[in-house]
Protein backbone atom coordinates (compact mmCIF):
# COMPACT_ATOMS: atom_id res chain seq x y z
CA UNK A 1 0.00 0.00 0.00
CA UNK A 2 2.83 2.57 1.05
CA UNK A 3 4.50 2.29 -2.68
CA UNK A 4 1.06 2.74 -4.44
CA UNK A 5 0.21 5.87 -2.27
CA UNK A 6 4.00 6.64 -3.40
CA UNK A 7 2.85 6.78 -6.89
CA UNK A 8 -0.34 8.56 -6.58
CA UNK A 9 1.17 11.78 -4.78
CA UNK A 10 3.66 12.04 -7.76
CA UNK A 11 1.31 11.99 -9.72
CA UNK A 12 -0.78 14.40 -8.03
CA UNK A 13 2.17 16.35 -7.28
CA UNK A 14 2.77 17.13 -10.54
CA UNK A 15 -0.18 19.69 -10.83
CA UNK A 16 0.11 21.56 -7.54
CA UNK A 17 -0.17 24.65 -8.84
CA UNK A 18 -3.13 25.76 -8.39
CA UNK A 19 -1.38 24.55 -19.11
CA UNK A 20 -1.07 27.64 -20.25
CA UNK A 21 -5.21 28.33 -19.95
CA UNK A 22 -7.56 28.08 -22.72
CA UNK A 23 -9.58 31.05 -22.20
CA UNK A 24 -12.30 30.33 -24.40
CA UNK A 25 -14.95 32.51 -22.69
CA UNK A 26 -12.52 35.14 -22.25
CA UNK A 27 -11.63 35.15 -26.28
CA UNK A 28 -13.49 37.80 -28.11
CA UNK A 29 -15.91 39.25 -25.36
CA UNK A 30 -15.22 42.29 -25.81
CA UNK A 31 -17.18 44.08 -23.63
CA UNK A 32 -14.57 42.76 -21.00
CA UNK A 33 -11.05 44.82 -20.99
CA UNK A 34 -9.21 41.67 -20.34
CA UNK A 35 -9.95 40.11 -23.79
CA UNK A 36 -6.90 42.31 -24.71
CA UNK A 37 -5.33 39.94 -22.72
CA UNK A 38 -6.03 36.75 -24.99
CA UNK A 39 -6.03 39.12 -28.40
CA UNK A 40 -4.34 42.61 -28.47
CA UNK A 41 -6.09 42.82 -31.60
CA UNK A 42 -9.66 42.80 -30.54
CA UNK A 43 -12.01 45.39 -31.04
CA UNK A 44 -12.69 47.76 -28.31
CA UNK A 45 -14.47 50.63 -27.61
CA UNK A 46 -13.43 51.87 -23.86
CA UNK A 47 -11.84 55.10 -23.48
CA UNK A 48 -10.27 53.98 -20.92
CA UNK A 49 -10.37 51.41 -18.19
CA UNK A 50 -8.51 50.77 -15.01
CA UNK A 51 -8.87 47.09 -13.33
CA UNK A 52 -9.27 46.98 -9.67
CA UNK A 53 -5.84 45.85 -8.28
CA UNK A 54 -5.70 41.82 -7.48
CA UNK A 55 -9.18 42.09 -8.29
CA UNK A 56 -9.33 43.02 -12.42
CA UNK A 57 -8.99 39.15 -13.12
CA UNK A 58 -8.44 36.01 -11.20
CA UNK A 59 -8.48 32.49 -12.79
CA UNK A 60 -7.39 29.10 -11.86
CA UNK A 61 -7.76 25.85 -14.26
CA UNK A 62 -6.38 22.36 -13.34
CA UNK A 63 -6.99 18.89 -15.70
CA UNK A 64 -6.20 15.67 -15.84
CA UNK A 65 -6.56 13.82 -19.32
CA UNK A 66 -5.90 10.46 -17.76
CA UNK A 67 -8.25 9.72 -14.55
CA UNK A 68 -10.23 11.67 -11.75
CA UNK A 69 -9.74 11.17 -8.24
CA UNK A 70 -13.13 9.36 -8.35
CA UNK A 71 -11.34 6.83 -10.71
CA UNK A 72 -9.47 5.74 -7.86
CA UNK A 73 -10.90 6.60 -4.43
CA UNK A 74 -14.37 6.05 -5.67
CA UNK A 75 -16.52 3.33 -2.95
CA UNK A 76 -17.36 0.91 -5.69
CA UNK A 77 -16.51 -2.51 -3.45
CA UNK A 78 -13.31 -2.78 -5.73
CA UNK A 79 -9.52 -3.84 -4.39
CA UNK A 80 -7.89 -0.33 -3.75
CA UNK A 81 -4.40 -2.36 -5.01
CA UNK A 82 -6.53 -3.32 -8.37
CA UNK A 83 -7.29 -0.21 -9.13
CA UNK A 84 -4.04 1.08 -8.94
CA UNK A 85 -2.56 -1.67 -11.11
CA UNK A 86 -5.79 -1.61 -13.74
CA UNK A 87 -6.90 2.43 -14.00
CA UNK A 88 -3.28 3.84 -13.00
CA UNK A 89 -0.09 1.69 -13.59
CA UNK A 90 -1.13 0.25 -16.54
CA UNK A 91 -4.47 2.43 -17.54
CA UNK A 92 -3.08 5.49 -18.48
CA UNK A 93 -0.94 5.97 -21.25
CA UNK A 94 2.20 8.71 -21.26
CA UNK A 95 0.05 11.12 -23.39
CA UNK A 96 -2.37 11.25 -20.48
CA UNK A 97 -1.39 14.48 -18.28
CA UNK A 98 -1.87 16.40 -15.18
CA UNK A 99 -1.66 20.27 -15.59
CA UNK A 100 -2.26 23.25 -13.71
CA UNK A 101 -2.34 27.21 -14.04
CA UNK A 102 -3.58 30.28 -12.06
CA UNK A 103 -3.17 33.42 -12.80
CA UNK A 104 -3.59 36.95 -10.78
CA UNK A 105 -3.66 40.05 -12.29
CA UNK A 106 -2.35 42.56 -9.81
CA UNK A 107 -2.37 45.98 -12.48
CA UNK A 108 -4.37 46.32 -15.45
CA UNK A 109 -5.15 49.52 -17.16
CA UNK A 110 -5.61 51.07 -20.64
CA UNK A 111 -6.76 54.35 -22.51
CA UNK A 112 -6.61 56.23 -25.85
CA UNK A 113 -4.01 58.22 -27.58
CA UNK A 114 -4.84 61.56 -29.24
CA UNK A 115 -4.81 59.34 -31.99
CA UNK A 116 -8.25 57.84 -30.87
CA UNK A 117 -7.30 54.60 -33.46
CA UNK A 118 -4.96 53.72 -30.68
CA UNK A 119 -5.76 52.25 -27.08
CA UNK A 120 -2.75 51.75 -25.28
CA UNK A 121 -2.29 48.91 -22.46
CA UNK A 122 -0.13 48.21 -19.38
CA UNK A 123 0.20 45.89 -16.78
CA UNK A 124 1.39 43.31 -14.54
CA UNK A 125 0.31 39.77 -13.83
CA UNK A 126 1.60 36.87 -11.21
CA UNK A 127 0.91 33.44 -13.22
CA UNK A 128 2.19 29.90 -12.06
CA UNK A 129 1.81 26.86 -14.70
CA UNK A 130 3.06 23.04 -14.64
CA UNK A 131 2.84 20.18 -16.22
CA UNK A 132 3.55 16.02 -15.82
CA UNK A 133 2.81 13.62 -18.71
CA UNK A 134 2.50 10.28 -16.98
CA UNK A 135 5.82 8.74 -16.69
CA UNK A 136 3.97 5.12 -17.19
CA UNK A 137 7.27 2.68 -17.77
CA UNK A 138 9.33 3.99 -14.33
CA UNK A 139 6.16 3.37 -12.19
CA UNK A 140 5.67 -0.32 -14.20
CA UNK A 141 9.34 -0.56 -13.03
CA UNK A 142 8.36 0.81 -9.75
CA UNK A 143 5.57 -1.64 -8.77
CA UNK A 144 6.70 -4.41 -10.28
CA UNK A 145 10.25 -4.60 -10.75
CA UNK A 146 12.41 -6.00 -13.88
CA UNK A 147 12.63 -9.96 -12.29
CA UNK A 148 9.70 -11.20 -14.87
CA UNK A 149 9.97 -8.36 -17.65
CA UNK A 150 13.01 -9.81 -19.44
CA UNK A 151 13.86 -8.29 -22.79
CA UNK A 152 11.03 -5.55 -21.88
CA UNK A 153 12.66 -1.69 -22.76
CA UNK A 154 11.57 0.65 -20.36
CA UNK A 155 11.49 4.21 -21.87
CA UNK A 156 13.22 7.01 -19.83
CA UNK A 157 11.23 9.17 -21.95
CA UNK A 158 8.00 8.69 -20.46
CA UNK A 159 9.42 11.37 -17.46
CA UNK A 160 8.31 15.06 -19.08
CA UNK A 161 7.64 17.67 -16.94
CA UNK A 162 7.61 21.31 -16.50
CA UNK A 163 6.84 24.07 -14.44
CA UNK A 164 7.24 28.20 -13.59
CA UNK A 165 6.09 30.71 -11.48
CA UNK A 166 6.49 34.06 -12.16
CA UNK A 167 5.57 37.93 -12.88
CA UNK A 168 4.53 39.64 -16.46
CA UNK A 169 4.71 42.89 -16.67
CA UNK A 170 3.12 44.29 -20.22
CA UNK A 171 2.91 47.19 -22.42
CA UNK A 172 0.62 46.63 -25.41
CA UNK A 173 -1.29 48.36 -28.91
CA UNK A 174 -4.25 48.05 -30.17
CA UNK A 175 -4.58 49.61 -32.88
CA UNK A 176 -7.55 50.26 -35.26
CA UNK A 177 -5.61 50.02 -39.13
CA UNK A 178 -8.47 50.16 -41.50
CA UNK A 179 -12.63 50.68 -41.73
CA UNK A 180 -12.61 46.38 -41.06
CA UNK A 181 -9.10 45.59 -39.48
CA UNK A 182 -8.11 46.22 -36.30
CA UNK A 183 -3.92 44.92 -35.24
CA UNK A 184 -2.92 45.02 -31.70
CA UNK A 185 0.71 44.21 -30.14
CA UNK A 186 2.06 43.58 -26.34
CA UNK A 187 5.68 43.77 -25.11
CA UNK A 188 6.26 41.21 -22.04
CA UNK A 189 9.20 41.12 -19.29
CA UNK A 190 9.13 37.61 -17.34
CA UNK A 191 10.74 37.78 -13.87
CA UNK A 192 10.73 34.22 -13.10
CA UNK A 193 10.86 33.22 -9.50
CA UNK A 194 11.01 29.33 -9.82
CA UNK A 195 11.67 27.58 -12.53
CA UNK A 196 11.88 23.37 -13.43
CA UNK A 197 12.49 21.29 -16.63
CA UNK A 198 12.76 18.02 -17.42
CA UNK A 199 11.32 17.69 -20.84
CA UNK A 200 13.82 16.26 -22.98
CA UNK A 201 15.03 12.91 -21.77
CA UNK A 202 15.71 9.97 -23.44
CA UNK A 203 16.91 6.32 -23.15
CA UNK A 204 16.04 2.79 -22.31
CA UNK A 205 16.19 0.30 -19.43
CA UNK A 206 16.23 -3.50 -21.26
CA UNK A 207 17.31 -6.74 -18.60
CA UNK A 208 18.42 -9.98 -20.62
CA UNK A 209 19.65 -13.19 -20.03
CA UNK A 210 23.12 -13.08 -18.84
CA UNK A 211 26.69 -14.28 -19.83
CA UNK A 212 28.29 -14.20 -15.60
CA UNK A 213 25.53 -13.88 -14.25
CA UNK A 214 21.60 -15.12 -14.81
CA UNK A 215 20.50 -11.59 -15.84
CA UNK A 216 22.03 -8.41 -17.33
CA UNK A 217 21.13 -5.16 -17.40
CA UNK A 218 21.65 -2.61 -19.64
CA UNK A 219 20.98 1.28 -18.90
CA UNK A 220 21.47 3.79 -21.65
CA UNK A 221 20.43 7.54 -20.67
CA UNK A 222 20.01 10.94 -21.47
CA UNK A 223 18.37 12.47 -18.48
CA UNK A 224 18.35 16.02 -17.48
CA UNK A 225 16.85 17.81 -15.15
CA UNK A 226 17.23 22.14 -14.48
CA UNK A 227 15.90 23.86 -12.32
CA UNK A 228 16.14 27.88 -10.94
CA UNK A 229 15.05 29.73 -7.55
CA UNK A 230 14.24 26.72 -6.26
CA UNK A 231 17.31 26.57 -3.43
CA UNK A 232 16.64 30.19 -2.77
CA UNK A 233 13.10 30.04 -1.44
CA UNK A 234 13.75 27.05 0.41
CA UNK A 235 16.44 28.76 2.28
CA UNK A 236 13.92 31.54 2.48
CA UNK A 237 11.12 29.53 3.82
CA UNK A 238 13.88 28.47 6.78
CA UNK A 239 14.79 31.95 7.36
CA UNK A 240 11.11 32.88 7.52
CA UNK A 241 11.86 35.02 4.56
CA UNK A 242 9.20 33.94 2.31
CA UNK A 243 7.23 36.72 1.63
CA UNK A 244 10.23 39.39 0.90
CA UNK A 245 12.07 36.76 -1.32
CA UNK A 246 9.18 36.15 -3.76
CA UNK A 247 8.29 39.96 -4.19
CA UNK A 248 12.22 40.47 -5.02
CA UNK A 249 12.47 37.86 -7.50
CA UNK A 250 8.76 38.72 -9.18
CA UNK A 251 10.06 42.63 -9.38
CA UNK A 252 13.09 42.27 -11.33
CA UNK A 253 15.12 40.43 -9.04
CA UNK A 254 14.46 36.88 -10.51
CA UNK A 255 15.17 35.43 -13.84
CA UNK A 256 14.32 37.53 -16.55
CA UNK A 257 12.77 36.78 -20.06
CA UNK A 258 11.24 38.58 -23.11
CA UNK A 259 8.09 38.22 -24.89
CA UNK A 260 5.76 38.82 -27.74
CA UNK A 261 2.20 39.02 -27.98
CA UNK A 262 0.43 39.17 -31.87
CA UNK A 263 -3.36 39.69 -32.56
CA UNK A 264 -5.82 40.74 -35.28
CA UNK A 265 -9.83 41.22 -36.16
CA UNK A 266 -10.88 41.71 -39.22
CA UNK A 267 -13.98 42.36 -40.47
CA UNK A 268 -15.36 40.26 -43.99
CA UNK A 269 -18.41 42.01 -44.30
CA UNK A 270 -20.68 43.89 -41.81
CA UNK A 271 -21.88 40.74 -39.65
CA UNK A 272 -19.10 38.18 -40.21
CA UNK A 273 -15.70 38.33 -38.36
CA UNK A 274 -12.26 36.36 -38.09
CA UNK A 275 -9.83 36.87 -35.62
CA UNK A 276 -6.41 35.22 -34.57
CA UNK A 277 -3.51 35.75 -32.26
CA UNK A 278 -0.42 34.62 -31.14
CA UNK A 279 0.82 34.64 -27.10
CA UNK A 280 4.30 34.22 -25.42
CA UNK A 281 6.53 33.97 -27.98
CA UNK A 282 9.27 34.39 -25.52
CA UNK A 283 11.96 32.99 -23.54
CA UNK A 284 13.37 33.24 -20.07
CA UNK A 285 17.12 33.20 -19.76
CA UNK A 286 18.09 31.50 -16.25
CA UNK A 287 20.93 33.11 -14.49
CA UNK A 288 20.41 33.16 -11.05
CA UNK A 289 19.91 30.23 -8.03
CA UNK A 290 20.65 27.56 -11.38
CA UNK A 291 21.05 23.84 -10.84
CA UNK A 292 20.84 21.10 -13.67
CA UNK A 293 21.61 17.52 -12.58
CA UNK A 294 21.99 15.15 -15.32
CA UNK A 295 22.69 11.54 -16.13
CA UNK A 296 24.31 10.70 -19.26
CA UNK A 297 26.05 7.47 -20.73
CA UNK A 298 25.01 3.62 -20.80
CA UNK A 299 26.43 0.73 -19.52
CA UNK A 300 25.55 -3.01 -18.86
CA UNK A 301 26.22 -4.40 -15.89
CA UNK A 302 25.17 -8.17 -14.60
CA UNK A 303 25.31 -7.49 -10.33
CA UNK A 304 27.92 -8.40 -8.61
CA UNK A 305 30.92 -10.47 -10.09
CA UNK A 306 32.64 -13.21 -7.59
CA UNK A 307 35.03 -15.20 -9.26
CA UNK A 308 36.53 -17.86 -6.96
CA UNK A 309 39.00 -18.20 -5.62
CA UNK A 310 40.34 -15.15 -6.92
CA UNK A 311 37.85 -13.42 -4.85
CA UNK A 312 39.20 -14.74 -1.84
CA UNK A 313 42.92 -12.79 -2.12
CA UNK A 314 41.18 -9.97 -0.76
CA UNK A 315 39.14 -10.27 2.01
CA UNK A 316 38.74 -6.61 2.41
CA UNK A 317 37.54 -6.27 -0.96
CA UNK A 318 33.72 -4.07 -1.30
CA UNK A 319 32.21 -5.69 -4.18
CA UNK A 320 29.10 -3.73 -4.26
CA UNK A 321 31.32 -0.62 -4.36
CA UNK A 322 33.08 -1.82 -7.05
CA UNK A 323 29.48 -2.25 -9.07
CA UNK A 324 28.93 1.30 -8.15
CA UNK A 325 31.49 2.71 -9.34
CA UNK A 326 31.86 0.36 -12.87
CA UNK A 327 28.49 1.85 -13.49
CA UNK A 328 29.49 5.76 -12.39
CA UNK A 329 32.39 5.39 -14.76
CA UNK A 330 30.46 4.33 -17.79
CA UNK A 331 26.69 6.52 -16.65
CA UNK A 332 28.03 9.65 -15.08
CA UNK A 333 25.81 11.72 -12.34
CA UNK A 334 26.55 15.19 -12.88
CA UNK A 335 25.36 18.39 -11.53
CA UNK A 336 26.17 21.97 -12.25
CA UNK A 337 25.25 25.69 -12.13
CA UNK A 338 25.57 26.47 -16.39
CA UNK A 339 23.28 29.30 -17.45
CA UNK A 340 20.11 28.09 -19.86
CA UNK A 341 17.56 29.30 -21.66
CA UNK A 342 13.53 27.85 -21.38
CA UNK A 343 10.69 28.73 -23.96
CA UNK A 344 7.36 29.80 -22.41
CA UNK A 345 4.24 27.60 -23.73
CA UNK A 346 3.02 29.57 -26.85
CA UNK A 347 -0.69 30.08 -27.40
CA UNK A 348 -2.58 30.45 -30.41
CA UNK A 349 -6.19 31.61 -31.15
CA UNK A 350 -8.15 31.54 -33.95
CA UNK A 351 -12.27 32.42 -34.63
CA UNK A 352 -15.24 32.96 -36.98
CA UNK A 353 -17.92 34.95 -35.70
CA UNK A 354 -21.32 35.81 -37.38
CA UNK A 355 -23.38 38.94 -35.51
CA UNK A 356 -27.23 38.99 -36.35
CA UNK A 357 -30.36 40.73 -34.74
CA UNK A 358 -30.86 43.86 -33.63
CA UNK A 359 -27.91 46.43 -33.29
CA UNK A 360 -26.96 47.55 -30.03
CA UNK A 361 -26.18 51.02 -29.25
CA UNK A 362 -22.80 52.26 -28.08
CA UNK A 363 -22.07 52.89 -24.53
CA UNK A 364 -20.45 55.92 -25.12
CA UNK A 365 -20.94 57.78 -28.92
CA UNK A 366 -18.20 61.16 -29.27
CA UNK A 367 -15.96 62.53 -31.77
CA UNK A 368 -12.93 61.06 -30.01
CA UNK A 369 -14.24 57.58 -30.07
CA UNK A 370 -13.99 54.42 -32.48
CA UNK A 371 -17.23 54.68 -33.46
CA UNK A 372 -16.98 58.27 -34.94
CA UNK A 373 -15.20 56.66 -37.85
CA UNK A 374 -15.96 52.89 -38.10
CA UNK A 375 -19.28 53.22 -38.96
CA UNK A 376 -21.39 49.83 -39.16
CA UNK A 377 -18.19 47.74 -38.97
CA UNK A 378 -18.00 47.88 -35.46
CA UNK A 379 -21.56 48.07 -34.99
CA UNK A 380 -22.17 45.55 -31.76
CA UNK A 381 -25.11 43.00 -32.45
CA UNK A 382 -27.37 41.27 -30.10
CA UNK A 383 -26.55 37.87 -30.77
CA UNK A 384 -23.13 36.41 -31.83
CA UNK A 385 -21.96 32.72 -32.90
CA UNK A 386 -19.29 30.91 -34.21
CA UNK A 387 -16.08 28.45 -33.73
CA UNK A 388 -12.59 29.24 -32.09
CA UNK A 389 -9.40 27.23 -32.03
CA UNK A 390 -7.29 27.03 -28.77
CA UNK A 391 -3.88 25.26 -29.25
CA UNK A 392 -0.52 25.68 -27.25
CA UNK A 393 3.07 24.34 -27.51
CA UNK A 394 3.72 21.44 -25.08
CA UNK A 395 6.45 19.06 -24.22
CA UNK A 396 4.46 16.34 -26.13
CA UNK A 397 3.60 18.21 -28.82
CA UNK A 398 0.75 20.71 -29.77
CA UNK A 399 -1.93 20.22 -27.74
CA UNK A 400 -5.68 21.77 -28.99
CA UNK A 401 -9.07 22.60 -28.23
CA UNK A 402 -12.07 23.47 -30.85
CA UNK A 403 -14.80 25.55 -29.18
CA UNK A 404 -18.32 26.30 -30.47
CA UNK A 405 -19.99 29.35 -28.87
CA UNK A 406 -22.93 31.72 -28.79
CA UNK A 407 -23.03 35.00 -27.22
CA UNK A 408 -26.40 36.98 -26.39
CA UNK A 409 -25.86 40.68 -25.57
CA UNK A 410 -28.66 42.27 -23.10
CA UNK A 411 -28.53 46.30 -24.44
CA UNK A 412 -25.04 47.40 -22.68
CA UNK A 413 -26.16 46.33 -18.97
CA UNK A 414 -25.31 42.27 -19.50
CA UNK A 415 -23.85 39.82 -21.53
CA UNK A 416 -23.95 36.08 -22.09
CA UNK A 417 -21.41 33.45 -23.73
CA UNK A 418 -21.90 29.97 -23.59
CA UNK A 419 -19.30 27.78 -25.21
CA UNK A 420 -19.46 23.59 -26.27
CA UNK A 421 -15.47 23.09 -25.94
CA UNK A 422 -13.46 19.28 -27.17
CA UNK A 423 -10.14 18.73 -25.93
CA UNK A 424 -8.39 15.71 -24.18
CA UNK A 425 -9.85 16.39 -21.10
CA UNK A 426 -13.72 16.39 -22.10
CA UNK A 427 -15.67 15.89 -24.75
CA UNK A 428 -19.19 17.31 -22.50
CA UNK A 429 -16.92 20.83 -21.53
CA UNK A 430 -20.18 23.54 -21.43
CA UNK A 431 -18.59 26.47 -19.82
CA UNK A 432 -20.97 30.04 -19.45
CA UNK A 433 -19.57 34.02 -18.98
CA UNK A 434 -21.52 36.63 -17.58
CA UNK A 435 -20.47 39.59 -18.09
CA UNK A 436 -22.62 42.61 -16.18
CA UNK A 437 -22.35 46.73 -16.46
CA UNK A 438 -23.70 48.74 -13.69
CA UNK A 439 -22.52 52.36 -14.63
CA UNK A 440 -19.23 52.70 -14.84
CA UNK A 441 -18.39 49.30 -12.84
CA UNK A 442 -17.41 45.91 -14.80
CA UNK A 443 -17.75 42.95 -13.20
CA UNK A 444 -17.18 39.08 -14.74
CA UNK A 445 -17.84 35.43 -14.19
CA UNK A 446 -16.86 32.55 -16.06
CA UNK A 447 -16.68 28.65 -15.71
CA UNK A 448 -15.48 26.12 -17.46
CA UNK A 449 -16.99 22.29 -17.37
CA UNK A 450 -20.22 23.25 -15.74
CA UNK A 451 -21.80 19.61 -15.93
CA UNK A 452 -19.07 17.93 -13.97
CA UNK A 453 -19.51 20.44 -11.13
CA UNK A 454 -22.20 17.90 -9.97
CA UNK A 455 -19.24 15.75 -8.98
CA UNK A 456 -16.43 17.35 -8.39
CA UNK A 457 -14.70 13.91 -7.62
CA UNK A 458 -15.20 12.39 -11.20
CA UNK A 459 -14.25 15.28 -13.10
CA UNK A 460 -11.36 15.53 -15.25
CA UNK A 461 -11.17 19.56 -15.78
CA UNK A 462 -12.58 22.65 -13.89
CA UNK A 463 -11.80 26.15 -14.75
CA UNK A 464 -12.69 29.47 -13.40
CA UNK A 465 -12.25 32.70 -13.87
CA UNK A 466 -13.79 36.23 -12.19
CA UNK A 467 -12.80 40.29 -12.29
CA UNK A 468 -13.73 43.47 -11.70
CA UNK A 469 -13.02 46.80 -13.31
CA UNK A 470 -13.87 50.69 -14.01
CA UNK A 471 -14.56 51.36 -17.61
CA UNK A 472 -15.23 54.73 -19.35
CA UNK A 473 -16.57 55.59 -22.67
CA UNK A 474 -16.35 59.19 -22.46
CA UNK A 475 -19.34 61.32 -23.01
CA UNK A 476 -21.71 62.73 -25.70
Amino acid sequence: MKKHMILIIALFGLGSYALGQNKSLLYDFSEIPQSLMVNPGVQSDFKWYAGVPALSHLSFQVGSSGLSANTLFANDGLDFNDKVRDRLIFGMSPNDELSGNYQIELLNIGFRGRDTGNLYSAGIYHEGDAIGYWFKDYAILAFEGNADRVGQRFDLGHLKTRGDVLNVFHFGVNHQWKRNVTIGARAKIYSSIASFDSSKNKGFFVTTEGQNNLLASTLDADLKWRTSGIFDLRAAEEDGTIASTVLKKGFFGGNLGLGFDLGFTYNLNEQTVITGSLLDLGFIYHTKDVMSYSLKGNATVEGVEIILPDALNDPNADFWQELVDEVEQFIPFEDNNKNYITFRPTKLYASIRYDFGEQVPPKGNCDCGPYATLGSFRAKYANSFGGQLYMINRPRGPQAALSAFYLRRLGNVMALKTTYTIDKFSYTNVGLGLNLQAGPVNLYVMADNLLGYGNIANSNYASFQLGLNIISWGKN
